[in-house]
């Protein structure tokens, strides 16, 4: 038994897809096309191939997605590749690893060690100032 796809709900798919409304796509097809004209298409098993080429354009789709599309097929696709975060869970924790280091921290730790080291030397420089100056009044 053979399945056939039904192009009307390709239409369907992709036109929602794509985020458009049926008044929207209307509009993108002519003048001579609303929305009743576009639910009943949707609802055609099969459409005639020069309006299938014109939705494609519409759509910006090729025309064998809108006849071939089975979403069946896709689904089991899908379903087949499917791969459980158990399954995949080194990956998704090396691809999302990032360097818990912050530059601005590690900056600033810098800059108050340089402070420190700064107002030691300060302190020993003073303390030079003060024994050269001890030495000197002695001397006098």
């Amino acid at each position: 038994m053979e399945k056939t796809i039904h192009q009307g709900r390709n239409v369907k798919r992709f036109r929602e897809m794509q985020g458009y409304k049926q008044e929207a796509f209307a509009s993108m097809l002519g003048e001579d096309w609303n929305q009743i004209k576009i639910s009943r298409l949707e609802a055609k098993e099969e459409i005639e191939p020069e309006l299938m080429e014109q939705i494609a354009q519409a759509l910006k789709v090729p025309v064998e997605a809108l006849k071939n599309f089975d979403e069946e097929g896709a689904i089991n696709i899908i379903a087949n590749t499917f791969t459980d975060f158990k399954d995949n869970a080194q990956n998704v924790i090396a691809m999302n690893y990032y360097s818990a280091v912050n530059p601005i921290d590690k900056w600033m730790e810098a800059l108050e060690e340089n402070k420190k080291l700064y107002m030691a030397l300060l302190k020993e420089k003073d303390e030079k100032i003060a024994l050269l100056e001890k030495l000197s009044s002695g001397k006098k």
